[in-house]
Protein backbone atom coordinates (compact mmCIF):
# COMPACT_ATOMS: atom_id res chain seq x y z
CA UNK A 1 0.00 0.00 0.00
CA UNK A 2 0.64 3.43 -0.62
CA UNK A 3 2.32 5.66 2.44
CA UNK A 4 0.12 8.20 1.85
CA UNK A 5 -2.61 5.63 3.35
CA UNK A 6 -4.48 6.53 6.38
CA UNK A 7 -5.71 3.63 9.17
CA UNK A 8 -8.19 4.46 11.36
CA UNK A 9 -9.81 2.12 13.19
CA UNK A 10 -12.91 2.24 15.42
CA UNK A 11 -14.54 0.14 18.33
CA UNK A 12 -18.12 -0.50 17.82
CA UNK A 13 -20.27 -0.98 14.76
CA UNK A 14 -22.20 2.78 14.76
CA UNK A 15 -18.29 4.37 14.94
CA UNK A 16 -17.34 2.36 11.92
CA UNK A 17 -20.34 3.01 10.18
CA UNK A 18 -20.18 7.14 10.59
CA UNK A 19 -16.49 6.73 9.23
CA UNK A 20 -17.13 4.60 5.98
CA UNK A 21 -19.99 6.84 5.34
CA UNK A 22 -17.31 8.84 4.02
CA UNK A 23 -15.40 6.67 1.90
CA UNK A 24 -15.87 6.93 -1.95
CA UNK A 25 -16.32 3.08 -3.42
CA UNK A 26 -14.79 1.28 -0.14
CA UNK A 27 -13.21 -1.98 -1.17
CA UNK A 28 -13.09 -5.47 0.73
CA UNK A 29 -9.57 -6.32 1.80
CA UNK A 30 -8.74 -9.42 3.50
CA UNK A 31 -5.88 -9.99 6.03
CA UNK A 32 -4.30 -13.29 5.69
CA UNK A 33 -5.50 -13.96 9.36
CA UNK A 34 -9.30 -12.96 8.69
CA UNK A 35 -9.43 -9.40 9.55
CA UNK A 36 -11.38 -7.34 7.31
CA UNK A 37 -10.95 -3.71 6.61
CA UNK A 38 -12.13 -1.93 3.98
CA UNK A 39 -10.31 0.89 2.04
CA UNK A 40 -11.48 3.67 0.06
CA UNK A 41 -10.94 7.78 -0.69
CA UNK A 42 -12.42 10.10 1.16
CA UNK A 43 -15.74 12.00 -0.57
CA UNK A 44 -14.68 14.91 -2.03
CA UNK A 45 -10.53 14.21 -1.07
CA UNK A 46 -7.65 12.44 -2.42
CA UNK A 47 -6.72 10.80 0.98
CA UNK A 48 -7.34 7.31 0.94
CA UNK A 49 -8.28 5.75 4.00
CA UNK A 50 -8.33 1.93 5.67
CA UNK A 51 -10.86 1.61 8.03
CA UNK A 52 -10.92 -1.58 10.88
CA UNK A 53 -12.96 -3.16 13.45
CA UNK A 54 -11.34 -3.73 16.84
CA UNK A 55 -13.90 -4.44 19.29
CA UNK A 56 -13.80 -3.14 23.13
CA UNK A 57 -10.84 -3.02 25.15
CA UNK A 58 -7.07 -1.83 24.67
CA UNK A 59 -6.24 -5.61 24.15
CA UNK A 60 -8.03 -6.04 21.01
CA UNK A 61 -6.92 -2.92 19.85
CA UNK A 62 -3.15 -3.17 20.45
CA UNK A 63 -3.73 -6.39 17.86
CA UNK A 64 -5.31 -5.40 15.46
CA UNK A 65 -3.84 -1.82 15.63
CA UNK A 66 -0.49 -3.83 14.99
CA UNK A 67 -2.32 -5.87 12.01
CA UNK A 68 -3.37 -2.80 10.50
CA UNK A 69 0.08 -0.86 10.85
CA UNK A 70 1.96 -3.82 8.89
CA UNK A 71 -0.83 -4.52 6.75
CA UNK A 72 -0.73 -0.84 5.12
CA UNK A 73 2.25 0.71 6.18
CA UNK A 74 0.19 3.75 6.55
CA UNK A 75 1.60 7.65 6.95
CA UNK A 76 -0.57 7.76 10.58
CA UNK A 77 -2.99 5.49 12.62
CA UNK A 78 -6.60 7.40 14.01
CA UNK A 79 -8.85 5.98 16.31
CA UNK A 80 -12.47 7.37 16.51
CA UNK A 81 -15.06 6.67 18.92
CA UNK A 82 -17.09 7.78 21.43
CA UNK A 83 -16.34 8.64 25.07
CA UNK A 84 -17.45 9.79 28.52
CA UNK A 85 -16.28 13.53 29.50
CA UNK A 86 -14.88 13.90 33.02
CA UNK A 87 -15.37 17.71 33.19
CA UNK A 88 -18.67 19.90 33.18
CA UNK A 89 -17.30 22.15 30.31
CA UNK A 90 -17.29 19.14 27.76
CA UNK A 91 -21.04 18.87 26.54
CA UNK A 92 -22.69 16.25 24.56
CA UNK A 93 -21.22 16.22 20.70
CA UNK A 94 -18.45 17.99 21.62
CA UNK A 95 -15.05 16.42 20.23
CA UNK A 96 -11.76 15.42 22.43
CA UNK A 97 -8.59 14.93 20.45
CA UNK A 98 -6.18 13.34 22.96
CA UNK A 99 -2.62 15.39 23.75
CA UNK A 100 -2.05 12.28 26.17
CA UNK A 101 -3.38 8.88 26.56
CA UNK A 102 -3.16 7.18 29.88
CA UNK A 103 -3.45 3.76 31.10
CA UNK A 104 -5.25 4.20 34.23
CA UNK A 105 -5.32 0.80 35.46
CA UNK A 106 -1.86 0.36 36.40
CA UNK A 107 -0.45 0.52 39.99
CA UNK A 108 0.36 -1.70 42.61
CA UNK A 109 -1.43 -3.09 45.45
CA UNK A 110 0.19 -2.72 48.99
CA UNK A 111 -0.44 -3.31 52.68
CA UNK A 112 -1.44 0.65 52.99
CA UNK A 113 -3.47 0.63 49.66
CA UNK A 114 -3.36 0.53 45.87
CA UNK A 115 -0.40 2.96 44.86
CA UNK A 116 -0.70 4.49 40.80
CA UNK A 117 1.80 3.45 38.36
CA UNK A 118 1.17 5.75 35.42
CA UNK A 119 1.85 4.59 31.97
CA UNK A 120 1.51 7.52 29.21
CA UNK A 121 1.72 8.00 25.72
CA UNK A 122 1.95 11.73 24.46
CA UNK A 123 0.95 12.76 20.98
CA UNK A 124 3.47 13.41 17.97
CA UNK A 125 3.83 17.13 18.09
CA UNK A 126 3.45 17.71 14.37
CA UNK A 127 -0.26 14.98 14.47
CA UNK A 128 -0.92 17.49 17.05
CA UNK A 129 -0.21 21.06 15.28
CA UNK A 130 -2.24 19.97 12.24
CA UNK A 131 -5.08 18.68 14.56
CA UNK A 132 -4.88 22.68 16.19
CA UNK A 133 -5.02 23.99 12.56
CA UNK A 134 -8.05 21.88 11.67
CA UNK A 135 -9.88 22.57 14.78
CA UNK A 136 -9.34 26.31 14.13
CA UNK A 137 -10.78 26.46 10.60
CA UNK A 138 -13.80 25.19 11.68
CA UNK A 139 -14.54 23.60 7.98
CA UNK A 140 -14.94 20.00 9.06
CA UNK A 141 -18.02 20.93 11.43
CA UNK A 142 -20.12 21.88 7.72
CA UNK A 143 -20.46 17.76 7.74
CA UNK A 144 -21.34 16.98 11.36
CA UNK A 145 -24.75 16.36 12.54
CA UNK A 146 -25.32 18.19 15.85
CA UNK A 147 -28.56 20.26 15.54
CA UNK A 148 -28.94 22.35 18.11
CA UNK A 149 -24.92 23.92 18.56
CA UNK A 150 -21.82 23.41 16.51
CA UNK A 151 -19.52 21.34 18.21
CA UNK A 152 -16.74 22.16 19.87
CA UNK A 153 -13.25 20.39 20.09
CA UNK A 154 -11.28 20.14 23.33
CA UNK A 155 -7.39 19.30 23.37
CA UNK A 156 -6.38 17.31 26.58
CA UNK A 157 -5.36 13.80 28.05
CA UNK A 158 -7.59 11.11 27.86
CA UNK A 159 -7.81 8.02 30.74
CA UNK A 160 -8.04 4.44 28.95
CA UNK A 161 -8.91 1.52 30.87
CA UNK A 162 -10.77 -1.69 30.73
CA UNK A 163 -14.04 -0.83 32.36
CA UNK A 164 -17.31 1.73 31.25
CA UNK A 165 -17.34 4.76 33.71
CA UNK A 166 -20.66 5.39 34.22
CA UNK A 167 -20.89 7.14 38.27
CA UNK A 168 -18.82 10.24 39.38
CA UNK A 169 -18.35 8.56 43.02
CA UNK A 170 -17.44 4.85 42.36
CA UNK A 171 -13.94 3.97 43.12
CA UNK A 172 -12.98 4.13 39.53
CA UNK A 173 -14.07 7.32 39.39
CA UNK A 174 -12.10 8.63 42.14
CA UNK A 175 -9.14 7.05 41.15
CA UNK A 176 -9.00 8.98 37.76
CA UNK A 177 -9.79 11.64 39.80
CA UNK A 178 -7.13 11.19 42.10
CA UNK A 179 -4.12 10.40 39.83
CA UNK A 180 -5.52 11.73 36.45
CA UNK A 181 -7.62 14.34 37.02
CA UNK A 182 -6.46 16.57 33.71
CA UNK A 183 -8.04 13.74 31.74
CA UNK A 184 -10.60 15.30 30.00
CA UNK A 185 -12.44 11.79 28.71
CA UNK A 186 -12.74 8.15 29.60
CA UNK A 187 -12.43 5.50 27.21
CA UNK A 188 -11.50 1.88 26.82
CA UNK A 189 -8.96 1.94 23.57
CA UNK A 190 -6.81 3.95 23.36
CA UNK A 191 -3.49 3.09 24.83
CA UNK A 192 -3.55 0.04 23.27
CA UNK A 193 -3.51 1.92 19.97
CA UNK A 194 -0.73 4.37 21.12
CA UNK A 195 1.42 1.51 22.45
CA UNK A 196 1.06 -0.33 19.00
CA UNK A 197 1.99 2.61 17.71
CA UNK A 198 4.97 3.54 19.31
CA UNK A 199 6.58 0.44 18.82
CA UNK A 200 6.68 0.70 14.71
CA UNK A 201 8.92 3.47 14.63
CA UNK A 202 6.35 6.06 16.58
CA UNK A 203 4.10 6.08 14.43
CA UNK A 204 1.88 9.44 14.69
CA UNK A 205 -1.40 8.19 16.05
CA UNK A 206 -4.07 10.18 17.32
CA UNK A 207 -7.56 9.35 19.30
CA UNK A 208 -10.73 11.56 18.33
CA UNK A 209 -13.53 10.60 20.57
CA UNK A 210 -16.87 12.07 20.56
CA UNK A 211 -19.16 12.70 23.51
CA UNK A 212 -21.50 11.10 24.34
CA UNK A 213 -22.24 10.80 27.72
CA UNK A 214 -21.07 12.74 31.03
CA UNK A 215 -19.97 9.31 32.79
CA UNK A 216 -22.01 10.32 35.77
CA UNK A 217 -24.63 7.74 35.55
CA UNK A 218 -27.11 8.86 32.79
CA UNK A 219 -25.16 6.81 30.10
CA UNK A 220 -28.81 4.82 29.70
CA UNK A 221 -30.30 8.11 29.27
CA UNK A 222 -28.22 9.46 26.63
CA UNK A 223 -28.07 6.35 24.74
CA UNK A 224 -31.76 6.57 24.61
CA UNK A 225 -31.73 9.85 23.38
CA UNK A 226 -29.22 8.49 20.71
CA UNK A 227 -26.62 10.14 21.29
CA UNK A 228 -23.83 7.87 20.28
CA UNK A 229 -24.42 8.14 16.77
CA UNK A 230 -24.59 11.83 17.08
CA UNK A 231 -20.86 12.15 18.97
CA UNK A 232 -19.28 9.71 16.99
CA UNK A 233 -20.66 11.52 13.73
CA UNK A 234 -18.74 14.76 15.09
CA UNK A 235 -16.11 12.67 15.53
CA UNK A 236 -16.05 10.75 12.15
CA UNK A 237 -16.00 14.10 10.32
CA UNK A 238 -12.90 15.89 12.05
CA UNK A 239 -11.42 12.89 11.51
CA UNK A 240 -11.68 12.92 7.89
CA UNK A 241 -10.81 16.63 7.93
CA UNK A 242 -7.57 15.47 9.95
CA UNK A 243 -6.85 12.47 7.30
CA UNK A 244 -6.65 14.86 4.39
CA UNK A 245 -4.62 17.68 6.38
CA UNK A 246 -2.26 14.61 7.02
CA UNK A 247 -1.95 13.15 3.07
CA UNK A 248 -1.37 16.90 2.33
CA UNK A 249 1.38 17.89 5.21
CA UNK A 250 3.35 14.36 3.98
CA UNK A 251 2.76 15.26 0.10
CA UNK A 252 4.34 18.77 1.03
CA UNK A 253 7.20 16.65 2.71
CA UNK A 254 8.29 14.64 -0.38
CA UNK A 255 7.74 17.95 -2.80
CA UNK A 256 11.14 18.85 -4.02
CA UNK A 257 11.99 22.06 -3.71
CA UNK A 258 11.78 24.26 -7.15
CA UNK A 259 13.21 27.41 -5.65
CA UNK A 260 15.98 28.73 -3.72
CA UNK A 261 19.05 31.34 -3.61
CA UNK A 262 22.48 31.31 -4.10
CA UNK A 263 23.01 31.77 -0.67
CA UNK A 264 21.17 28.30 0.38
CA UNK A 265 22.92 26.75 -2.91
CA UNK A 266 26.19 25.29 -3.88
CA UNK A 267 26.99 25.97 -7.29
CA UNK A 268 30.39 25.15 -9.30
CA UNK A 269 31.63 26.27 -12.45
CA UNK A 270 30.18 23.98 -14.45
CA UNK A 271 27.00 24.57 -16.64
CA UNK A 272 24.12 21.34 -16.80
CA UNK A 273 21.46 21.14 -19.47
CA UNK A 274 19.43 18.12 -19.06
CA UNK A 275 16.96 16.91 -21.94
CA UNK A 276 13.91 15.28 -21.92
CA UNK A 277 11.90 12.88 -24.36
CA UNK A 278 12.89 14.51 -27.71
CA UNK A 279 13.31 18.22 -26.93
CA UNK A 280 17.47 19.16 -27.80
CA UNK A 281 18.84 21.50 -25.20
CA UNK A 282 21.98 24.46 -26.05
CA UNK A 283 24.17 26.29 -24.07
CA UNK A 284 21.46 28.75 -21.98
CA UNK A 285 23.28 30.96 -20.29
CA UNK A 286 24.63 34.61 -19.79
CA UNK A 287 28.25 33.76 -19.39
CA UNK A 288 30.26 30.30 -19.16
CA UNK A 289 32.93 29.36 -16.94
CA UNK A 290 34.39 25.72 -16.93
CA UNK A 291 32.83 22.59 -18.65
CA UNK A 292 29.60 22.41 -20.21
CA UNK A 293 27.60 19.32 -20.00
CA UNK A 294 24.31 18.54 -21.99
CA UNK A 295 22.77 14.76 -20.93
CA UNK A 296 19.27 13.27 -21.45
CA UNK A 297 18.09 11.99 -17.88
CA UNK A 298 17.62 8.52 -19.08
CA UNK A 299 17.47 7.09 -15.83
CA UNK A 300 14.39 9.19 -14.77
CA UNK A 301 12.73 8.39 -18.02
CA UNK A 302 13.01 4.73 -17.26
CA UNK A 303 11.34 4.91 -13.82
CA UNK A 304 7.43 5.26 -14.61
CA UNK A 305 6.95 5.31 -10.93
CA UNK A 306 9.55 8.50 -10.10
CA UNK A 307 7.79 10.06 -12.93
CA UNK A 308 4.44 9.72 -11.42
CA UNK A 309 5.65 11.27 -7.87
CA UNK A 310 7.27 14.05 -9.85
CA UNK A 311 3.57 14.53 -11.47
CA UNK A 312 1.85 14.53 -8.48
CA UNK A 313 4.46 17.29 -7.08
CA UNK A 314 4.44 19.64 -10.02
CA UNK A 315 0.24 18.80 -9.77
CA UNK A 316 0.28 20.04 -6.02
CA UNK A 317 2.04 23.24 -6.93
CA UNK A 318 -0.09 24.36 -9.96
CA UNK A 319 -3.15 23.92 -7.10
CA UNK A 320 -1.18 25.96 -4.47
CA UNK A 321 0.06 28.89 -7.20
CA UNK A 322 -3.62 29.05 -8.19
CA UNK A 323 -2.94 27.66 -11.70
CA UNK A 324 -5.49 25.01 -11.06
CA UNK A 325 -8.80 25.21 -9.10
CA UNK A 326 -9.42 23.20 -6.37
CA UNK A 327 -12.01 20.76 -8.36
CA UNK A 328 -9.87 20.11 -10.96
CA UNK A 329 -6.90 19.52 -8.42
CA UNK A 330 -9.07 16.79 -6.67
CA UNK A 331 -9.95 15.16 -10.06
CA UNK A 332 -6.44 14.85 -11.36
CA UNK A 333 -5.23 13.67 -8.25
CA UNK A 334 -7.91 11.25 -8.37
CA UNK A 335 -6.73 9.99 -11.22
CA UNK A 336 -2.63 10.15 -10.76
CA UNK A 337 -3.16 7.62 -7.48
CA UNK A 338 -5.77 5.96 -9.74
CA UNK A 339 -2.58 5.41 -11.77
CA UNK A 340 -0.03 4.89 -8.95
CA UNK A 341 -1.96 1.71 -7.61
CA UNK A 342 -2.09 0.42 -11.30
CA UNK A 343 1.37 0.50 -11.78
CA UNK A 344 2.44 -0.84 -8.73
CA UNK A 345 -0.31 -3.58 -9.17
CA UNK A 346 0.54 -7.24 -9.61
CA UNK A 347 0.91 -8.00 -12.62
CA UNK A 348 1.17 -4.08 -13.54
CA UNK A 349 -1.63 -2.47 -15.18
CA UNK A 350 -0.25 -0.36 -17.60
CA UNK A 351 -3.62 0.04 -19.63
CA UNK A 352 -4.84 1.66 -16.69
CA UNK A 353 -2.17 3.77 -15.97
CA UNK A 354 -2.46 5.20 -19.52
CA UNK A 355 -5.92 5.76 -19.37
CA UNK A 356 -5.58 7.55 -15.94
CA UNK A 357 -3.11 9.91 -17.47
CA UNK A 358 -5.06 10.50 -20.60
CA UNK A 359 -7.49 11.92 -18.43
CA UNK A 360 -5.61 13.75 -16.30
CA UNK A 361 -4.11 15.37 -19.69
CA UNK A 362 -7.98 16.34 -20.34
CA UNK A 363 -8.12 17.94 -17.42
CA UNK A 364 -5.45 20.25 -17.04
CA UNK A 365 -5.03 20.96 -20.78
CA UNK A 366 -6.03 24.75 -20.32
CA UNK A 367 -2.46 24.72 -18.43
CA UNK A 368 -0.19 24.43 -21.10
CA UNK A 369 3.29 23.36 -18.69
CA UNK A 370 0.94 20.79 -16.72
CA UNK A 371 0.02 19.25 -20.09
CA UNK A 372 3.33 19.15 -21.23
CA UNK A 373 4.54 17.45 -17.99
CA UNK A 374 1.68 14.78 -18.47
CA UNK A 375 2.36 13.78 -22.25
CA UNK A 376 6.31 13.16 -21.15
CA UNK A 377 5.13 10.41 -18.28
CA UNK A 378 2.72 9.41 -20.84
CA UNK A 379 5.85 8.58 -23.22
CA UNK A 380 7.62 7.02 -20.28
CA UNK A 381 4.76 4.73 -20.22
CA UNK A 382 4.14 4.00 -22.88
CA UNK A 383 7.78 2.88 -24.08
CA UNK A 384 7.33 -0.17 -20.85
CA UNK A 385 3.96 -0.99 -22.63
Amino acid sequence: MSGSTIVVLTALDVEYDAVREKLRNPRLHRHAQGTRFEVGRLEGGRCRIALGLVGKGNQSAAVLAERAIHEFSPAALLFVGVAGALHSHIALGDVVVATHIYAFHGGTSEDDGLKSRPRVWEVSHGADQIARHVARERAWTASGRAKHRRPKVHFGPIAAGEVVLNSRISGHADWIRRHYNDALAVEMEGAGVAQAAHLNRSLPVVVIRGVSDLGDGTKEATDRERWQPRAVANAAAFTAALAESLTTDEADHRRPETTGTTGSRQMDDTVRNIAKDNARVGVQAGHVHGGVQLSTDKAAQADPSAALADLIARLEQARDAGVIDDDTHRAARAELDDAREALHATPRNMGAVTLALKKVRGLVADVAALAAEVASVLGVVRNLS
